[in-house]
């Protein structure tokens, strides 16, 4: 069932520069059991959604009535579908019933994983890019580093989310119900339910998701493709779904996710993120604005920064002013009492690191082909969302404002990082031994800090009873990256602090789009 040769590279890739990881990056247990949907939220339909599309646009067609020659048709062939799968079949069924949202961002994981691997350098010292044109070729596109990982899972939460809003609008509209409520002798391989099923949330799911991945990864369309029929044919070996309630699912999730990928993805500046040649003109804004010592790549060869304008990136909760205000002071500078104090606590983990530093260290290093931080707590999401058995709209809602949040501290951060330029500390004192691998861009803040800060306090919000362990992990995420020796401890701390601030926007539109 999964794609086994960009597994396996990945996997290669993971086993040679980060085998210390593996435990996060293995296959993911498919055994999780479906559960029953008891909370049908009728009202979601109104629930505020994260772009406004024409309301005429999510129209699906008034389906057959259930006395209909034309439904009981297509309940006959249900049955047909149901005696005719195969074993495989019926275990995919169980697969996707467990929870259609989570297990598209288990997919996502797997491909941000497998992409994110950097490329090496040419033989004359340049280094090659990824080439959207030529997704296939050395080195694939996209390069699926942390601010990348992140923007794609904030597109593949809103676009689920978006559309499962359009989807229960039209559900309690049409309030169809499922087959096995129409027909006695249909005995589906799930929980049933009482939600109506057309449109099929779970065609909707599988059509959103889809389409957002291809737009991510064009290398990947046939896999992708893949996924998305063998979801939706899910729903006939299970007896969840008629043909029809398919059909308009997938038409409305396309329809969705398309509107998020022109109006959103393809005007965000994205694709000003890796603006190489304005790179200079922003260190001589660093040294106008008084900062005189600027970071530099420690690749051998250089490699040029990563991602240098990704900070102008639009964010999701807040606008550009909010960003610019978020913004922290300047850090301590070199030849400072403080800065010096920082290097001094580098110095000694250096030389004395524990056993236990250095397995927290490897644990969140999240660095070559990893899922990234951000997938880190977007697996984190996912376990609580399958603990506490969210509904459908429930779980992509979740997830949406996961991902808008650690997507906005992504954006927030990098602004930080290419403002100030501070340079890492193995710069400074080339003496600093890492315990991981030395990031490509500059040190404060903390990318790891201020994504784990803004991702415990959504999930915090979301998962009330978690907080005490949510709020540590972000705590031991940061102090990893002291104790690897490439963030000095004000890094962190401030990056903990602005990304407590970013999550906390994510958090207000939370409590005012209506779910509560």
């Amino acid at each position: 069932m999964k794609k086994q040769s960009i597994l396996a590279i990945g996997a290669a890739f993971g086993l040679l520069f980060f085998a210390t990881q593996c435990d996060k990056n293995a296959p993911e247990a498919p055994s999780i059991e479906p559960y029953a949907e008891t909370n049908l939220e009728a009202s979601a339909g109104t629930w505020k959604t994260y772009l406004s599309i024409d309301d005429s646009k999510t129209v699906v067609p008034t389906p057959e009535a259930p006395g209909s020659t034309a439904y009981q048709t297509e309940l006959t062939q249900l049955k047909a579908s149901m005696a005719g799968a195969t074993a495989e079949q019926k275990e995919l069924a169980i697969f996707w019933g467990s929870n259609g949202v989570t297990r598209w961002h288990e997919i996502a994981r797997e491909l941000a994983a497998n992409y994110n691997v950097p490329p090496n350098y040419n033989a004359d010292g340049t280094y090659p890019a990824p080439d959207p044109a030529n997704p296939t070729a050395y080195p694939r596109f996209p390069f699926a580093n942390p601010p990348v990982a992140s923007r794609m899972f904030a597109l593949l939460g809103v676009a689920q989310y978006d559309a499962l809003v359009a989807c229960w609008k039209r559900k309690f509209e049409h309030n169809r119900l499922a087959p096995y409520k129409n027909a006695s002798d249909i005995q589906p391989l799930i929980p049933t339910n009482d939600l109506p099923s057309y449109p099929s949330e779970d065609a909707v799911v599988a059509a959103a998701s889809r389409e957002i991945l291809k737009f991510i990864f064009p290398g990947e369309v046939s896999y992708i493709n893949e996924k998305a029929e063998e979801h939706k044919n899910s729903r006939l070996w299970a007896g969840a779904n008629v043909q029809s309630d398919l059909s308009a699912g997938d038409s409305l999730g396309r329809i969705v996710a398309q509107y998020v990928i022109n109006e959103w993805a393809k005007k965000d500046k994205m694709g000003q993120a890796n603006n190489q040649a304005g790179f200079p003109d922003m260190k001589a804004d660093a040294n106008a604005r008084g900062i005189s010592v600027l970071w530099t790549s420690l690749d051998i060869p250089s490699r040029p920064p990563m991602l240098p304008f990704f900070g102008n990136v639009k964010t999701w909760n807040f606008d550009d002013a909010t960003k610019i205000a978020l913004r922290p002071p300047v850090p301590p500078q070199p030849g400072s009492t403080e800065f010096e104090a920082a290097m001094d606590e580098l110095r000694d983990i250096a030389k004395n690191r524990t056993r236990e530093q250095q397995r927290i260290t490897a644990y969140w290093a999240d660095g070559a082909g990893s899922y990234t931080p951000p997938g880190h707590w977007n697996r984190k999401a996912c376990e609580l969302i399958l603990e506490k058995q969210f509904n459908e709209i429930r779980s992509a809602r979740a997830m949406a404002l996961v991902g808008t949040g650690v997507a906005d501290a992504g954006i927030t951060c990098w602004d930080v990082k290419y403002y100030y330029l501070l340079p890492r500390p193995t710069e400074m004192d080339p003496n600093v031994t890492c315990g991981t691998g030395i990031p490509n861009f500059p040190a404060y803040t903390s990318g790891h800090s201020t994504f784990s800060a803004a991702a415990a306090e959504v999930l915090s919000y979301l998962f009330p009873d978690h907080k005490s362990e949510l709020d540590a992990m972000a705590k031991e995420a940061s102090e990893s990256r002291i104790y690897g020796c490439i963030h000095y401890r004000f890094d962190c701390e401030v990056g903990l602090e602005v990304g407590k601030k970013v999550g906390e926007y994510a958090v207000t539109r939370g409590r005012n789009d209506g779910s509560e």
